[in-house]
């Protein structure tokens, strides 16, 4: 999600930066040992693409676990209650994952049944709430792109749910009420590749998960359904893009960026400010899937009106990482586990507990207000 797409949004993402501290192809990673990854329990056969990285990824940390951060009260619960949409396990097919249609037709019909919240007090006009959150654990897993097999990623940094590993499914992580992120009801799990600074790993100092919507109307925006995974950006992209924009990390706080590092590829950050990068996952979905043999060809951007596209008809919080690694003058030797900068790519699988997130979808973005991390005004 480019919150920063419009000069309004980048002013308020900043200044929020400045007081809380001063990424068509796929995560594809080529298995360390051969053979085909195994099915998902309860989620169906994924099948990884066939493509790779051309870059080696160094080892990482074994997990190390972080402190949680602080736990949130949910908003008070709408009325109708939204009927979970995972009664009906999902089928597979060639990597395509199918949500039970009727399921999620009633569950769609009990959303816009809800009755919003009022809204209260005088909160900025922004369709948008958030969670924040401190790195968990390292693994070199992907439960998204390779399901079952331990080991097989480069090395990534979670955050969100504890228990995230190769074994993953939506279940298990909803059985998994351990979170880092500052709601109980987010069970969800968010990772991307880990950083490293002359081969020394760099954590993010913070992460705010926002989510949001780009749409021209915001107003018919419905939760994701239970165990949505998807993923954003390029692990193979390892040069920057012919418009040069390829590179997204940039300068928070007072002073901004003051110079580049020696490769060029990081800006140098004022003492006074951090190295920050804002990952944007796409806010259309068919309707129908869970998941893709790509992990991205369910889902869809807005097109040139701000709508949906008829392909992917169903709008959706458009889920945003604003990542803030503790790094400022010094930014030479940074490197991603999938390699350089331009390879930085997110994945998210959703595990939210299904009447808190439908609260904050129809009280907030539906609404089209900004809320704070316990869905509140």
């Amino acid at each position: 999600m480019n919150l920063l797409s419009t000069p309004r949004h980048r002013r308020w993402v900043t200044a929020l930066l400045v007081v809380g501290v001063a990424l068509a192809a796929g995560c594809k990673e080529t298995p360390a040992a051969p053979g085909a990854s195994g099915p998902s329990s309860g989620t169906g056969t994924i099948t990884p693409g066939p493509d790779a990285p051309t870059a080696t990824a160094p080892g990482g940390p074994s997990a190390t676990a972080g402190a949680p951060g602080p736990s949130a009260t949910p908003s008070a619960p709408g009325t109708p209650a939204t009927p979970a949409t995972s009664t009906a396990p999902p089928t597979a097919s060639g990597g395509w994952i199918t949500v039970d249609a009727a399921a999620q037709a009633a569950a769609t019909k009990a959303f816009f049944a809800r009755k919003p919240k009022p809204v209260t007090g005088n909160p900025v006009t922004v369709p948008e709430f958030n969670v924040g959150c401190t790195t968990s654990h390292h693994n070199s897993d992907d439960p998204i792109v390779l399901p079952k097999l331990v080991g097989a990623s480069h090395n990534h940094t979670f955050w969100g749910n504890r228990s995230t590993d190769a074994t993953s499914t939506a279940e298990s992580l909803r059985a998994s009420k351990a979170t880092t992120c500052n709601s109980p009801d987010d069970q969800s799990a968010y990772w991307v590749p880990t950083m490293y600074q002359n081969g020394k790993v760099v954590d993010p100092k913070e992460v705010t998960v926002y989510y949001g919507s780009r749409l021209k109307d915001p107003s018919r925006t419905q939760p994701f359904p239970f165990g949505l995974r998807m993923i954003t950006g390029d692990a193979k992209n390892q040069v920057d893009t012919a418009d040069k924009q390829g590179n997204h990390f940039w300068c928070a706080g007072i002073g901004g960026e003051i110079g580049r590092s020696a490769d060029k590829t990081f800006p140098v950050c004022a003492k006074t400010a951090n190295i920050v990068r804002q990952i944007t996952f796409p806010d259309c979905w068919d309707g129908k899937h869970l998941d893709s043999p790509d992990h991205k060809a369910h889902m869809a951007n807005g097109d040139h009106t701000g709508a949906c596209p008829k392909s992917h008809p169903v709008p959706v919080p458009s889920v945003s990482f604003v990542i803030s690694y503790p790094l400022s003058a010094n930014t030479d030797g940074i490197t991603l586990a999938s390699g350089t900068s331009f390879s930085m790519h997110a994945d998210f699988f959703n595990a939210w507990r299904d009447e808190a997130l439908a609260a904050r979808v129809r009280n907030c973005l539906d609404q089209g207000v900004k809320c704070d991390s316990a869905g509140n005004f």
